[in-house]
């Protein structure tokens, strides 16, 4: 991400958006932003951005790789042409905010928004941090000639999921509840909650959010979720998993309903969870993720470090970086070896990653089974290896979580999740 400190929402408006190759997208429209209860600045989602169709479709912030005066640049020139609807929890900073009415927190005092401003976190987020307003007062116009003020977000009241009184709304109590969450305990509140009521929580939150916590459920409750939502939204919640998970989920779906799904889904999310599909679910190709990080033997130690910096990847993919001859993408060319990021951080910086590649840790092949990958992990002290398959192709790489996942007994998340929240209990 561009080092940008604040961008107004109305100096994104009609920018243009270009791919990673200078190629033309549409303009931005607008920002959406997910809402609190609590006083927290709420985090911006992504942008509506309209093609030269006039058609508006939603792109994530995690796209957007930088924001200049005057162009914003997108990680992909391939964007979700679905088109963009909002959510209940969601508002449209520029469409809703603008012109809102809110009031001074502190002393009451009446106020018109006029722009909101947003700011990058250290974790890739951005955050609608401050708030343009100027007075309103019961003469006509009087707002409009009054001094404009740029506030903390938290000074202003009256924005968030909340009715006149302040109460919550719905289900958003316990929205605000899961924004201090694991996805992993979030799924063990959600289990617990009235048919009517998870429902009314999943259709709330982001498709980033309910992706990680479906990751958590037991299968039964992830397919009754997702059979729940509207068939473009849960092809955009299985765009949002781990390809593993993914993957997992839709081997217990019925066939046309996989089928169906995967249709719906952009070619290049799809194409991968339809290779792990031809894998049996307790072998190492049925458990690997095909996103590893995969670099040339041309990057250097410093590129490897960024790369496994990375705060959206899984922590075991993190601990191993994987050498490969172009392409880098999944089935890759030739396996050259992997890196522990270990070594990495023993090395200095400038150094080839092809001087320092481990190219004696044996490889899994994609047909191995449970078995057999338990005691290669065991073996050889590993969070995280290959896969590769007879013509020396990088498949993907397993994780120890996904074995752990599978050894366990069926049922252990419905039982395990609450015995560590009891546990937890003061």
């Amino acid at each position: 991400m561009a080092p940008v400190n604040r961008v107004f929402a109305a100096q994104l408006a009609g920018l243009p958006v270009f791919g990673p190759d200078g190629e033309s997208i549409g303009k931005v429209r607008d920002l959406v932003a997910g809402l609190r209860l609590d006083q927290q600045p709420p985090r911006v989602l992504g942008l509506v951005v309209e093609l030269g169709t006039r058609h508006r479709v939603f792109v994530p912030m995690l796209r957007v790789t930088s924001i200049e005066p005057n162009a914003v640049t997108l990680a992909t020139g391939t964007v979700n042409m679905r088109r963009f609807h909002r959510r209940p929890n969601e508002v449209l900073v520029l469409g809703q905010l603008t012109d809102a009415h809110a009031y001074l927190r502190e002393t009451g005092t009446r106020l018109n928004v006029v722009d909101a401003a947003m700011e990058p976190t250290r974790t890739r987020d951005w955050l609608l941090t401050k708030v343009a307003v100027r007075e309103r007062t019961g003469r006509i116009g009087l707002a409009r000639r009054s001094s404009l003020r740029i506030l903390p977000w938290n000074d202003i009241a009256g924005l968030g999921l909340t009715d006149v009184s302040g109460q919550p709304q719905g289900a958003g109590q316990l929205l605000m509840l899961f924004d201090t969450m694991r996805p992993v305990d979030i799924a063990a509140t959600v289990r617990d909650l009235p048919v009517k009521r998870r429902h009314e929580v999943a259709e709330s939150m982001d498709d980033e959010r309910l992706a990680d916590v479906l990751e958590e459920l037991p299968e039964d409750d992830q397919k009754e979720l997702l059979a729940h939502l509207p068939e473009e939204r849960a092809a955009d919640i299985l765009e949002a998993m781990n390809p593993d998970d993914a993957a997992d989920l839709l081997a217990e779906l019925a066939p046309a309903d996989r089928r169906r799904l995967l249709e719906l889904m952009e070619p290049e999310e799809s194409e991968p969870l339809r290779r792990l599909l031809t894998y049996s679910s307790d072998t190492a190709g049925g458990l690997m993720t095909p996103e590893p990080v995969v670099l040339t033997p041309d990057a250097t130690v410093a590129e490897a470090l960024a790369h496994i910096r990375n705060t959206d990847l899984p922590a075991a993919l993190a601990t191993m970086v994987f050498i490969c001859r172009p392409p880098t993408a999944t089935p890759t060319g030739r396996y050259v070896g992997c890196v522990h990021f270990q070594r990495l951080l023993r090395e200095p910086p400038a150094e080839l990653v092809a001087g320092v590649v481990d190219t004696d840790l044996p490889a899994l092949r994609p047909s191995a089974p449970l078995s057999e990958v338990a005691r290669y992990f065991a073996a050889y002290n590993l969070a995280c290896g290959p896969v590769v398959d007879a013509e020396d192709h990088l498949l993907g790489a397993v994780t120890v979580d996904d074995v752990l996942d599978h050894l366990l007994p069926e049922d252990w998340r419905e039982t395990g999740l609450h015995d560590l929240a009891a546990n937890e209990a003061p």
